[in-house]
């Protein structure tokens, strides 16, 4: 008999998948994708998020297609439209103070070609930065641009309630009484011992046919001031943001800007990384903030 060849066995291997489904989706690998995009100064981690999802950002040359997606920094290659991000390391941080006008869309990425806010910075680190949360198109007023991802999650994350304060004009001239009427149409609907309740509305100013009033939410949301109004018939003729936290829109002409001090930027800082209960502060008529129910109690 002729001898018989020996032959190797190869299994054939089922083909693996790209992306975070078999190597991404691993939460022990490092840190979350847009976490990672929002510290190199790419964008908001929401913006990140999106581009996740568009399936722009690769690590270690795959499309990462789905969230959430986990990598390391000091390891993985990761680009964003073909170009690396920044690796973990010293870079500079940048603060910046805009007073938007109105028509000015608040993101970076915008397919219709409208005029952005970061459009109007010209900071001379040259240094990417990010709208921190969103401005109507047609409001105006304050909005802060940075780099720092860490910060811009504090002050937009609804968990930390970082209150906000907007200048609002109405139609029609409203005295004490419908102003009180129509804060508590805006906010009764909420649990009496929630932040919104901390929310206000206060009387500027009054003329015939307009009445200006002070709208403060303290319940951390990006709210959409005008649909809020519209539903309670008092459609808003201008909407400004003038208060961020701590900060107050000072100095500034429209389109202007400029960075914060280093006093503002420790009261933003402080009042975005303290927690909320200890952010309370007593009302106008000296009441002490109503206290939460202690650790481990049922309601």
């Amino acid at each position: 008999m002729g001898s018989v060849r020996a032959t190797s066995y190869h299994p054939v291997m089922p083909r693996q998948r790209k992306g975070p489904a078999h190597s991404f989706h691993d939460d022990r690998r490092g840190d979350r994708i847009q976490k990672v995009l929002s510290a190199a100064g790419v964008a908001s981690r929401r913006d990140c998020e999106a581009m996740v999802l568009e399936g722009r950002v690769t690590v270690n040359g795959e499309i990462l297609d789905g969230l959430p997606a986990w990598v390391d920094a000091s390891k993985d290659r990761v680009e964003v439209d073909g170009r690396p991000i920044r690796r973990h390391g010293v870079q500079e941080m940048v603060y910046i103070m805009l007073f938007k006008p109105k028509g000015i869309v608040c993101t970076n990425d915008d397919p219709e070609g409208r005029r952005r806010a970061v459009d109007l910075v010209d900071h001379p680190s040259k240094l990417r930065v990010f709208p921190v949360g969103r401005l109507e198109m047609d409001a105006s007023g304050l909005l802060l641009l940075t780099n720092d991802g860490e910060l811009a999650n504090r002050l937009t994350h609804p968990r930390f309630e970082v209150p906000q304060a907007y200048e609002v004009t109405v139609g029609g001239r409203l005295d004490e009484v419908a102003v009180k009427r129509l804060s508590e149409s805006l906010f009764a609907r909420q649990r009496s011992d929630s932040a919104v309740t901390r929310s206000s509305l206060k009387l500027l100013g009054r003329e015939s046919t307009k009445t200006t009033l002070l709208m403060e939410l303290k319940d951390g949301r990006s709210p959409n001031v005008r649909a809020m109004l519209l539903r309670l018939k008092h459609p808003v003729r201008r909407l400004r943001r003038v208060g961020i936290g701590p900060l107050r829109l000072r100095g500034l002409g429209v389109g202007a800007w400029r960075e914060l001090t280093s006093s503002e930027l420790a009261q933003l800082r402080e009042s975005a990384f303290q927690p909320p209960a200890k952010r309370a502060k007593p009302d106008e008529r000296g009441a002490p903030p109503k206290k939460t129910p202690a650790a481990g109690k049922r309601r």
